[in-house]
């Protein structure tokens, strides 16, 4: 009986440098950045046992309560992120300021959340572990020497998430597709597969938080009136496992504005979600499988340029003919 092997994470990513003349530089930090989402699965997956889904006592720079596994998943992350040497700087949803790793030597900016819906924690519901990465500027380049700034998400050169604990792990890279792996008995991430967004509305799903409704704008309600009834209505509350559902059926993740809402000290007029490694990492991964992402001014979330590293923003990402009626919307 022949023996049946599926190709492995690190051989797709190896022949994938090969074929662009690449150095393996990027395939040493993608393998550190496994190894951190393994060790966070296992804590993730020990933690009621360990004492490890409670509340860590702190408060973090998003001003929100800090949870264990937020604390343990931010040191996971950064501690293999600094042992690789390939990093110059990173950005967490945990940490207050830049966080310099090889600022001299490295070659990657790597802007992650560490634990993304870190409120499912306690019920044993999926999280996830999100990131994207920028190249610096290296000698000779034509958009002259490195000057260390916050990237827009269009010079990502990949971004991707796991979801924890599935053992499934989706990456983009720039230009060649957004794939899916998943992890086999030996935690070995197999058998990639190429994720295009369905364009037929048969499949497409509809996900935001609709207990806000009512404190949207009144372009965003309306909308959402006109065009409910069009789509199957699913929400898990965690940007990961929503988008991870969306790339397999297409459809729309939003998370707008909150601008009527009763108590003014309640609005988020910039949005919620943060740019860099949360809503640029989606749309990074949305644009490879054919889809497109914008905020609330219609404008492509990927073109915003960063001046903040927590800076927040609104966001639609999904299939592409929806963003584009949402796109004539939302700019009317």
């Amino acid at each position: 009986m022949p023996v049946e092997f599926e190709q492995t994470f690190r051989n797709f990513l190896m022949l994938h440098q090969e074929k662009h003349n690449r150095t393996y530089h990027f395939l040493i930090l993608m393998d550190s950045i496994l190894t951190a989402a393994k060790r966070i699965e296992l804590y993730y997956r020990t933690g009621a046992l360990k004492g490890n889904l409670g509340m860590a006592g702190s408060i973090n720079v998003q001003g929100e309560n800090v949870m264990k596994m937020d604390d343990i998943a931010n040191q996971i992350v950064l501690h293999y992120l600094e042992s690789n040497k390939r990093v110059i700087q990173v950005v967490s949803e945990e940490c207050d300021g830049v966080v310099d790793l090889n600022k001299e030597g490295g070659r990657y900016f790597v802007y992650f959340d560490p634990l993304d819906g870190s409120s499912n924690v306690a019920h044993g519901l999926p999280v996830g572990f999100m990131f994207g990465i920028a190249k610096r500027n290296l000698d000779g380049d034509m958009r002259g020497p490195e000057d260390f700034h916050l990237r827009r998400g269009n010079e990502y050169i990949a971004a991707g998430m796991f979801v924890i604990p599935t053992g499934m792990f989706t990456l983009a890279l720039r230009d060649a597709g957004c794939w899916r792996f998943h992890s086999d008995e030996t935690t070995t991430y197999v058998k990639p597969i190429q994720m295009i967004m369905p364009d037929t509305p048969k499949k497409w799903e509809l996900s935001f938080n609709a207990g806000n409704t009512s404190v949207f704008s009144d372009k965003v309600q309306k909308w959402i009136q006109d065009n409910l009834h069009k789509f199957k209505f699913r929400y898990i509350g965690a940007l990961a496992g929503d988008f991870h559902r969306l790339l397999s059926n297409g459809g729309l993740f939003m998370y707008p504005a909150i601008v009527n809402h009763p108590d003014p000290k309640e609005n988020r007029p910039q949005g919620k979600l943060r740019l860099l490694y949360e809503a640029n990492v989606v749309s990074f991964m949305c644009r490879e499988a054919g889809g497109d992402a914008i905020d609330e001014t219609g404008s492509r979330i990927l073109d915003v340029k960063p001046e903040t590293h927590h800076q927040r923003t609104t966001l639609y990402v999904g299939s592409k003919a929806i963003i584009d009626d949402l796109a004539a919307t939302l700019k009317a």
